[in-house]
């Protein structure tokens, strides 16, 4: 039995990050589903996990962290081989910044402003995509994917040529991104496209597709 367990919700660009870090570290975990064998999203138990009522979350033996950057850096540190944070400062200081970058900024225009609005409407919000949201969205979409771009610049990965939690934070979001009109084309016009599509050959995203971890829970 596996002392890590991760709370989450299949498909969300969060919880797939932390799955596909402890992939590539080989590492065993428990997932367990809020709003099925976890209790419903927001509810008591979800509450007590995360007072902010978000995802992911990770329990390992009993300590309880949430937020993404600090959960992917933590599984890095306790799982050293196969390290996923650069050693050189200018190279970790751009990895530190994508991250930041996909929470300030990729998150809301992307994320929300186009994908959700784009894919999830319906099912959570009982309408259909806001037009006027994905419009006013879009050109701070485009700064995203422009900036990622040349901030990758020649390099194999985001922050340099060895794969990064930056790839990982980044990855998910771009590849739900990339089931909207707006993404596909948006990222067809970027060297970015070519960088998704090896990142989701990797055995890592492969493992985490939506539909694999709605089977396996």
């Amino acid at each position: 039995m596996t002392d890590l367990t991760v709370y989450g919700v299949p498909g969300s660009p969060f919880v797939r990050s932390v799955q596909m870090t402890l992939h590539e570290k080989g590492a065993a975990y428990r997932f367990a589903v809020l709003g099925k064998d976890a209790g419903p999203l927001r509810g008591e138990e979800h509450m007590t996990l995360h007072p902010f009522g978000r995802i992911p979350i990770l329990d390992h033996s009993g300590f309880r962290l949430y937020e993404t950057q600090a959960i992917l850096r933590y599984i890095d540190a306790i799982f050293p081989q196969t390290a996923l944070q650069p050693k050189d400062p200018r190279v970790a200081a751009r990895m530190n910044q994508i991250m930041g970058i996909n929470d300030w900024y990729v998150f809301p225009y992307i994320a929300v402003g186009i994908t959700a609005e784009r894919l999830l409407s319906q099912r959570f919000w009982n309408r259909g995509p806001d037009e006027s949201n994905i419009a006013q969205a879009l050109p701070k979409a485009w700064v995203c994917v422009r900036e990622l771009e040349r901030l990758k610049g020649s390099a194999e990965f985001l922050a340099g040529d060895c794969l990064s939690l930056a790839d990982l934070m980044i990855a998910p979001q771009l590849a739900f991104f990339r089931a909207t009109p707006e993404g596909t084309n948006l990222l067809k016009q970027s060297t970015l496209d070519e960088w998704l599509q090896r990142m989701t050959a990797r055995p890592s995203m492969q493992a985490t597709l939506p539909d694999l971890l709605k089977q396996a829970a």
